[in-house]
């Protein structure tokens, strides 16, 4: 079974990319998923106990998190080592329960993939790009977000061209939904046909 390692930087497309490996019958993990379920399970008790306060009802409050970590930017690290090794957990229990339903290959869909050391756990990995104008105004489009948190989020992430060039594939969703959709059906039959050979 082909693991699939699908990222891209904010405002890129991965999701929408993602979501058209599911409708060509990949089976997607979805990291951001992932971390949404853990914040309402297991991650409750160990994030409160690091950031007390930021839980609501037996969830973690999205929000006073955020306010958390902005007030302490340190805190992302000890965030990470609490659900990291939690979405890891998940993700071996997602390619296991795949490759025994038979799927032939799967995408995890990890939006730091490189940043987490993520690309040595998968066999490809496909980068979802835009140019960066689009990129921009995709990102500043959404509600609630401002120049300063764009700046910050892309901070933390590895710059484009970067990924790009560590890429196996990059799928540019500049240019159109039946493009990107194209390219991810060409990334599917590839590596479908490199399997055979």
């Amino acid at each position: 079974m082909i693991r699939i390692g699908l990222t891209g930087s904010i405002g890129m497309g991965k999701s929408t990319t993602a979501q058209m490996f599911r409708d060509e019958g990949i089976p997607v993990n979805d990291a951001d998923a992932v971390v949404h379920e853990l914040y309402k399970n297991e991650a409750v008790g160990p994030i409160e106990t690091a950031f007390p306060g930021t839980t609501v009802n037996g969830q973690v409050d999205r929000q006073a998190l955020s306010a958390a970590l902005a007030k302490n930017p340190d805190g992302f690290q000890q965030l990470e080592k609490i659900v990291h090794p939690l979405v890891r957990e998940k993700e071996l229990a997602f390619f296991k329960s795949a490759e025994e339903a038979g799927a032939d290959m799967v995408v995890a869909d990890i939006p730091l993939l490189f940043e987490t050391g993520g690309h040595e756990r998968v066999d490809v990995v496909v980068v979802v790009s835009c140019d960066e104008a689009i990129q921009r105004e995709r990102v500043l489009a959404r509600p609630g977000m401002t120049e300063g948190k764009f700046q910050m989020i892309k901070s933390r992430q590895t710059p484009d061209s970067e990924k790009r060039a560590r890429a196996d594939f990059v799928i540019d969703t500049g240019l159109g939904m039946d493009h990107a959709r194209d390219e991810v059906r060409r990334v599917i039959a590839e590596l479908r046909t490199q399997r055979t050979n």
